[in-house]
């Protein structure tokens, strides 16, 4: 894919070089974490997969601080796609998804957001868990709001100073589950119910982009961002308005394309024009077994 944007930031983890004549692979922490960045256009080409390691974009989170530095993953260190696992771009406090925010009758509705559990958040080619008794589930491909700074009563002439760029974010919703909890929690929170990534884009264009599921490898009915209710800017506006945002916190905007339902042993590609692809298998519960 290619983008006229100038910068992309990820989290990632290394992995374990190949052990090298007999000799053991470095132990790697499970919790490492490094921030990396990348300013080609191109995101395919050599350059693209070469990503240089960067202080953490949220300086005043510390659960999204760089891990110590090591040999080869020192500030300005240029590392390989291939060397790291891409992570959900942050560790968030928060996570928020709008609801009925389509077109014109979601905007004629005020605007109305759910929380979603930080600890259902999953990075890319991490599998979404459904449980035997979750019911019918479907994914939704949203664009994605990562807040840069802690802001409180925004407007809409200073929200998108609090916007340090937009990710993929996937709302797994438990359908029958939305039915009998009015709340939704059991809906939306539920463990992995929240892939996001693979990276964020700074300074995108949010007006029009082409958003979409691919399910089982058939491409579903696209929508547009222009397709929203309530644009991201007026999101960050009504939430800024009751809570204090913190840096690192995702705000999913909401699903205007067509979804399916998901079983175990699916795969789902969430895609946002401009910033990629998101990848997840799909597989039974890892706690049932």
């Amino acid at each position: 894919m290619t983008s006229p944007l100038s910068r992309r930031i990820a989290r990632v983890r290394p992995v374990a070089a190949a052990s090298v004549a007999g000799q053991t692979p470095a132990r790697l922490s499970p919790d490492e974490h490094f921030f990396v960045a990348n300013d080609s256009p191109d995101f395919d080409s050599v350059e693209g997969k070469r990503w240089t390691v960067v202080e953490s974009p949220f300086p005043a989170s510390r659960a999204n601080a760089n891990s110590p530095a090591r040999a080869g993953w020192e500030l300005g260190a240029v590392v390989s796609q291939e060397t790291f696992t891409f992570l959900a771009p942050s560790v968030p406090v928060n996570v928020f998804g709008m609801a009925h925010n389509t077109g014109q009758p979601g905007r004629d509705l005020p605007p109305q957001a759910f929380h979603k559990a930080a600890s259902s958040v999953i990075g890319p080619g991490e599998a979404i868990q459904l449980s035997s008794t979750v019911g019918y589930v479907d994914p939704e491909a949203e664009l994605t709001v990562v807040v840069g700074r802690a802001a409180r009563g925004l407007t809409l002439e200073t929200a998108r100073s609090a916007i340090l760029g937009y990710t993929i974010g996937n709302d797994v919703s438990a359908r029958d589950l939305q039915k009998s909890d009015e709340l939704w929690i059991s809906a939306k929170s539920q463990d992995t119910f929240t892939p996001a990534g693979p990276w964020m884009v700074t300074d995108l264009d949010d007006t029009n982009l082409e958003i979409g599921i691919v399910h089982n490898g058939r491409a579903l009915r696209t929508a547009s961002s222009a397709d929203l209710g309530w644009k991201a800017d007026e999101i960050m506006v009504y939430l800024s308005s009751f809570m204090t945002l913190q840096p690192g916190d995702l705000v999913l905007t909401g699903f205007p394309a067509e979804c399916a339902r998901i079983q175990a042993g699916d795969t789902v590609v969430c895609r946002v024009e401009g910033i990629g692809e998101l990848h997840n298998p799909v597989t039974g519960a890892s706690w049932e077994q």
